[in-house]
């Protein structure tokens, strides 16, 4: 199994230019199931966008990837489609639960395995089946499988989610793209990623309209079988590469290919860290400060704070002066990776859904182990900024979602490798 080796304490400086969005494209590559031919720019080449892909392919669409464009082109021919999406392609990555809600919509059926992914928590899909069935599907579960069917197709329906759920609210949306009527769902998450969906699924001829926290869809009809879409930057992978300036980049560190408006919050909290941030119109020069100031936080769905750059913000606090404060508000389980923190030197308590932070702290190489996608890299970030070698083990998870996270590193001078 292969393993990273960090030697600490270099100093930062160079270029990173940002991938696409993972999270934007798993659902949009979801949402090829409702059209006949997809070209997908800008795709990050990592392992839940492969999984996604033979996914596809079993349920028997067809795709060429070309890695050294990052493009894929999707077919759906409409011949042998299988509306079954099994348990060996959906138990590690959430997002394979979202070729229910196309597939019930379009072939008003489907066998959906409950999805794996990462060990932070249940994330039951308890809002995705309350939604589908609210547009008329009968479901049940039955060895592990979400059976579903809507033998007289999906209608239209008013949707209101009890809580916000980026799943959820995607998953509905592919859904009712196909449903007869007008849907009307409200409490909905308004990521952009979610607008990234609304956008492709406009090209392919929904009637979209989005205000607040409420989305307005009326039953789509395909207005081009061929379709081009570019995904956004992956504003987590970019918080992350921010955090990392922060910590080592004493001169400075230009990060290229986004869009600050996107990343308002981050931006803020950094900010008031003591991050220093000059924003331009496509990119961001971060240096990192001498001395970093305490904060307290609170993890919430966008435009809040998100929950998946917790554990990075985690690594930059025990850094800052004083006593820091994160109150994880969006997944139970989720500070799995502080036990690690903690071998490394970190000062770090949990008590209920807070973890508090004492700083700042020497951190120290040692050999840990990721337990899910953003805590290992939170380890990459600690390991950075540790003395001497740290081993981080499981690095699995940090291929389902970071692109080239060595070669970026390596090329801003930090000493990583991979054996």
């Amino acid at each position: 199994m292969q393993k990273l080796l960090i030697d600490g304490k270099k100093i930062l400086s160079g270029n990173i230019n940002i991938s696409g969005s993972k999270n934007s494209t798993l659902p949009i590559l979801a949402a090829t199931i409702l059209n006949n031919q997809t070209t997908i720019n800008n795709i990050p080449v990592v392992n839940d966008i492969l999984t996604m892909l033979n996914l596809l392919k079993f349920i028997g669409l067809k795709y060429k990837l070309s890695k050294k464009k990052n493009s894929v082109q999707v077919f759906n021919l409409n011949k042998n489609i299988n509306t079954v999406a099994p348990y060996k392609l959906v138990k590690t990555m959430r997002a394979g639960v979202l070729v229910l809600g196309p597939l019930l919509g379009k072939y008003k059926k489907a066998k959906v395995s409950l999805p794996g992914g990462c060990a932070i928590g249940t994330r039951p899909v308890d809002l995705h089946l309350f939604a589908l069935k609210k547009l008329g599907a009968k479901i049940k579960i039955k060895d592990g499988y979400i059976l579903a069917e809507a033998k007289n197709g999906l209608k239209g329906a008013r949707i209101r989610f009890p809580t916000v759920s980026v799943g959820a609210t995607e998953n509905a949306l592919l859904a009712a793209f196909k449903a007869k009527g007008k849907t009307i769902l409200k409490n909905c998450a308004i990521e952009p990623e979610i607008k990234d969906l609304i956008k492709f699924l406009r090209k392919l001829g929904a009637n979209i309209n989005l205000k607040g926290r409420t989305i307005l869809i009326s039953e789509g009809k395909i207005k081009s079988t061929k379709v081009t879409h570019e995904v956004i930057f992956d504003r987590i992978e970019l918080g992350t590469y921010m955090i990392a300036s922060a910590l080592l980049a004493k001169k400075k560190l230009i990060i290229d290919k986004i869009d600050p408006k996107i990343i308002k919050s981050e931006i803020e909290v950094l900010k008031k860290i003591g991050v220093q941030i000059n924003q331009k119109k496509k990119s961001l020069i971060i240096k990192s400060s001498k001395q970093l100031k305490k904060i307290n936080i609170i993890t919430r769905p966008y435009p809040g704070f998100p929950t998946d750059l917790q554990a990075q913000l985690m690594v930059l606090l025990t850094q800052a002066k004083g006593v820091s404060k994160i109150k994880e508000n969006i997944f139970e389980n989720r500070f799995m990776h502080v036990p690690e923190l903690k071998r490394m030197g970190a000062n770090i308590e949990i008590k209920d859904k807070t973890a508090i932070i004492k700083g700042p702290t020497k951190l120290t190489g040692a050999e840990v182990m990721a337990t899910d996608l953003r805590a290992s890299v939170c380890l990459v970030l600690a390991g950075l900024i540790a003395e001497n070698r740290t081993i981080i083990n499981r690095i699995y998870h940090l291929d389902r979602g970071y692109e080239f996270l060595e070669n970026k590193l390596k090329n801003c001078k930090a000493e990583i490798k991979r054996v």
